[in-house]
């Protein structure tokens, strides 16, 4: 239905891309004036292989069209499952005019991403994300990567597709739990920098939930558009950028804590987003309205409202002293100076700090300690 179609850019000069909106583009758009040689590499997983590979492959008319199928989920996001796409792209005498092409959801696309930017130093790839996660954050911003024992996403490299395109048909395949993992991270464009998308999510949420196709292009476009903003500000998280990462500190403790993939990061980021607005509060930036509206639109998306039963505050504080934005041992938050304005800081006080994981690791209530 291109009728649906909306586009936007990423604007990083001459690295700038398009991101490309709209229903039935798998197996319907022509890819190929975005890749540069005559050699593409899908990389996809188990579980989308059967849904989109095919129509994927249609999007390369005239081009070798090479496939590695990848073990479906979080726990596979190591060395050893990348070595698979270094193996195939080798096998099948990749060079270094291929393109490499991420079908799937963020797993598959911080893979792919970081396979391209490795092999052979550095090769083109394309984003066809097929979650709402990945539609509205992984997929766009360059940011690549696998997990470490110790820690979610600390290695990788900084790599910009040459597009991204969303076909929002293939959100009709997710189950509830990964549509809500998704909003999470919506919400989390409201929160941060605009209060209008907040309120209209606050009003769509229930269709939004039930895959109404109209107001699922208006979220993954408004979510795009934002992080497409700050990027062009901030392509490498010297600053602005990290206010992307609001609740993703505690967010990236739980899943850790949990184990890859037994929390998905959307359910981990909606804990950590309530967490951070508490936290908040304590710290006299927001009110109690504020911290209760964060409270609330997290609910409404079916996303959980505390930490894995069993995690403690010592574990969180463990960590959270392994993540990206921490400084020379430093903590670093990011928290809401207001609805739609998040900051940075390091000025985090141990006690309320301690306060908030109290609340989230104890009863569920959420209420005040």
């Amino acid at each position: 239905m291109r009728d649906s179609l909306r586009e936007l850019s990423v604007e990083l000069d001459d690295r700038s891309y398009p991101i490309i909106i709209g229903q039935g583009l798998l197996g319907g758009y022509d890819l190929s004036p975005y890749v540069r040689g005559s050699q593409v590499m899908i990389v996809t997983n188990e579980t989308v292989a059967p849904l989109y590979l095919e129509s994927a492959r249609a999007c390369f008319p005239g081009k070798q069209v090479d496939v590695v199928v990848l073990p479906d989920g979080e726990k596979f996001k190591d060395w050893q499952t990348l070595n698979l796409i270094f193996d195939r792209l080798l096998e099948n005498r990749h060079s270094r005019k291929t393109t490499l092409v991420a079908l799937g959801g963020g797993v598959v696309g911080d893979m792919t991403g970081f396979a391209a930017a490795s092999y052979q130093r550095g090769v083109p790839f394309i984003q066809i994300p097929t979650t709402l996660l990945s539609q509205v954050d992984s997929s766009v911003g360059g940011k690549t990567g696998i997990n470490h024992p110790l820690g979610k996403n600390m290695i990788g490299a900084f790599h910009q597709p040459e597009v991204v395109l969303i076909d929002t048909d293939s959100l009709q395949t997710l189950l509830p739990r990964e549509v809500s993992a998704g909003l999470a991270e919506v919400i989390k464009y409201g929160l941060i920098r605009d209060t209008d998308f907040l309120a209209w999510l606050e009003r769509e949420m229930a269709s939004l939930i039930d895959l109404d196709t109209k107001a699922l292009s208006e979220a993954i476009y408004r979510s795009c558009a934002c992080k497409a903003e700050v990027v062009a500000q901030d392509e490498r998280e010297g600053g602005l950028r990290a206010i992307l990462n609001l609740g993703h500190t505690f967010g990236h403790a739980i899943e850790t804590f949990a184990g890859y993939g037994n929390w998905l990061h959307g359910e981990a980021v909606g804990t950590g987003m309530m967490m951070a607005a508490d936290l908040s509060l304590r710290q006299g930036m927001i009110g109690e309205e504020g911290r209760d509206r964060v409270v609330r639109i997290v609910g409404r998306a079916n996303l959980p409202g505390h930490a894995p039963v069993g995690m403690t505050p010592d574990d969180f504080l463990r960590l959270m002293a392994v993540d990206k934005k921490n400084v020379d041992g430093s903590l670093r938050l990011v928290l809401l100076r207001a609805l739609g304005d998040a900051i940075v800081t390091e000025a985090v006080d141990m006690q309320k700090l301690n306060a908030t994981l109290q609340v989230f690791c104890g009863d569920t209530s959420n209420e005040e300690a």
